[in-house]
């Protein structure tokens, strides 16, 4: 599938793979496309990032690689690394034809390091033509990385090549659609940052979670789908460890849904609090007379609204 010729597109093809976005967002994505550039998507955890690069992959129908981060995250896991084992076997069976090993040593050093014996990373896998078009190369959660590692990006996203001392440089004919995340638990260089296009991926708004719902978890009904956004919305303003996401969201709808819900009620709430909240000290904090309190609220404010 080609890429979207317009923000109008961009929004369309979001929408098609299930995605609901703002025109911000699909103005963002639009650019990186047409312009070649990998699109850093910054933002809380859970209010999907990682899933634009799905849908992309999946509505362009484009393979996806994706490059889980971690602390300690190094070139061999990320880029490639020589397939050892095979060529101390290579070796080995060049010792056993005996007698010309040492006149050979130079043929031999230059077959142990060629393509059969390389073991591909995603990094570099998505420098590799396919068949389909450019890969999408999605980066996640880049924020756990070491600054090192975070340096050696540097290569890759200006120029889109990787350097292998015993091969040499390998260019990718077509740039990857690059998708990189962060969770901002530290912050990223300006140095890479300058590289992308930047775009804040923010809590949706009432209306625009709800739409994500009820695309998500349509069993829910509008009902229950109004009195989950607004009860999620409402601990969004308190000071949690932890804020729950729209996967949180998406999450409690369909456990609810599991236990024959169709309104929130304080025992349910009480009961269910581990689906929206990671942190025990943020479930105490609302257990009991908090989340009554909220639960009230967000009742009140329903009340003067119409139903739709």
């Amino acid at each position: 599938m080609e890429l979207p010729s317009s923000v109008e597109a961009t929004l369309g093809l979001l929408t098609a793979g299930n995605y609901v976005a703002d025109r911000s967002l699909a103005t963002a994505l639009f650019l990186s496309l047409r312009l070649d550039r990998p699109l850093f998507l910054e933002g809380e955890a859970g209010v999907g990032k990682t899933e634009i690069a799905k849908v992309l992959a999946g509505t362009l129908g484009r393979r996806l690689i994706r490059l889980q981060c971690y602390e300690g995250l190094d070139v061999a896991a990320a880029v490639y690394e020589w397939n050892y084992p095979r060529q101390m076997i290579e070796i080995r069976l060049a010792e056993a034809a005996g007698g010309q090993l040492t006149q050979d040593r130079d043929q031999l050093a230059s077959d142990i390091f060629t393509d059969r014996f390389l073991i591909k990373r995603p990094l570099l896998q998505a420098l590799e033509p396919h068949v389909e078009g450019p890969p999408v190369l999605l980066i996640d959660e880049l924020d756990r990385t070491d600054e090192p590692f975070e340096a050696y990006l540097l290569e890759l996203l200006s120029d889109f090549q990787v350097t292998i001392p015993e091969l040499g440089t390998i260019k990718a004919a077509r740039a990857p659609l690059v998708v990189i995340t962060s969770n901002r638990t530290r912050e990223i260089h300006d140095a890479l940052k300058r590289r992308c296009l930047y775009h804040w991926v923010d809590f949706p708004s009432r209306e625009r979670e709800r739409a994500i719902l009820a695309l998500k978890v349509p069993e829910a009904g509008p009902t229950l789908t109004r009195e989950i956004v607004g009860f999620v919305h409402k601990l969004r303003a308190l000071d949690l460890f932890k804020l729950p996401g729209v996967a949180e969201t998406i999450d409690w709808a369909e456990a609810l849904l599991q236990l024959d819900a169709v309104a929130l009620d304080p025992g349910l709430v009480d009961s269910t609090l581990g689906v929206l909240l990671k942190y025990q000290d943020d479930i105490a904090r609302l257990q009991g007379s908090e989340a009554m309190k909220l639960l009230d609220a967000v009742r009140a404010e329903l009340a003067e609204q119409p139903l739709g």
